[in-house]
């Protein structure tokens, strides 16, 4: 099979390009599959129930595409059903199979950005009402404060390329203000949306001086490359020197077109019929 020993990436939409792209630059030489189930995002309204099975049914195609390893290339689909996956299904379905998400790896090495020990955290409704990101921070740094403000309109603000015109101004500066007055104190805040670091230049422009930005790419392209080389038995199966794949489960044409904002490079979609 032409896509088999593939890492899968997986995301509802666009967002995960910017970690797709990462990850790339971090480990050229592996085989990819990345597909957006762009039909039926945005997925950080949806509820649990909704997240977790349209999350599975991606992560089960990209298995049956000769995928072994799967990362949830998304903050919602992580929060919402990673663990669900990973103690239920794959024991029972796919023991040789893995699913890594983003919110762990981003987890383990946050707390190193600050100083006064409170962190901000701008994502999805789904994302926020999860409350993953404290959950997990407390595990690796249970002395850090972490204070979240959900941002409802920056996704659909993106993927309608009207990101960094004046009308996101506003948005920006008012999920900005809100977070900030939660702990005036934070000094480090963290994109847990794999669509936001598209808003970086406007984010910059409205970010009091001594606070840090951290986009999740690198830190999560970094945490595979060491997962990688602590797990050969996974690493060692993996083809290389093949071509990145992308498919989509909306309109190719349209996905080519968006998607290079986010990839930063052209990309050829190829649109898949079901995903059950």
């Amino acid at each position: 099979m032409e896509n088999s020993k593939s890492i899968g990436v997986f995301d509802s939409g666009y967002g995960g390009l910017t970690v797709f792209k990462s990850i790339i630059k971090e480990l050229p030489d592996y085989n990819y599959i990345y597909l957006g189930d762009n039909a039926r995002a945005p997925y950080g309204d949806h509820p649990f129930e909704i997240v977790y099975q349209y999350t599975l049914e991606c992560v089960e195609w990209l298995f049956a595409q000769g995928c072994s390893l799967v990362i949830l290339a998304c903050n919602t689909a992580s929060a919402k059903a990673l663990r669900s996956i990973q103690q239920k299904v794959l024991p029972v379905k796919y023991p040789n199979h893995r699913v890594l998400g983003v919110i762990r790896p981003t987890a383990e090495v946050i707390g190193n950005y600050t100083t006064s020990q409170t962190i901000g955290v701008l994502g999805t409704r789904g994302t926020v009402n999860s409350q993953s990101y404290p959950i997990e921070i407390a595990k690796f740094f249970p002395g850090v404060k972490v204070v979240q403000q959900s941002c409802p309109m920056l996704v659909p603000l993106i993927e309608n390329n009207e990101h960094l015109t004046l009308g996101a101004d506003h948005f920006v500066k008012k999920y900005l203000n809100e977070l900030i007055t939660q702990a005036p104190e934070l000094d480090c805040i963290l994109l847990a949306c794999t669509h936001y670091p598209l808003l970086i230049p406007k984010f910059l422009a409205f970010l009091p001086d001594g606070i840090q930005l951290i986009a999740q790419g690198e830190i999560v392209a970094s945490s595979l490359h060491k997962y990688l080389l602590n797990h050969p038995e996974i690493e060692g199966k993996l083809g290389r020197n093949v071509a990145p794949k992308f498919y989509t489960s909306g309109d190719a044409t349209v996905f080519n077109s968006r998607a290079s904002l986010f990839f930063e490079e052209d990309v050829a979609s190829v649109q898949i019929k079901a995903l059950d």
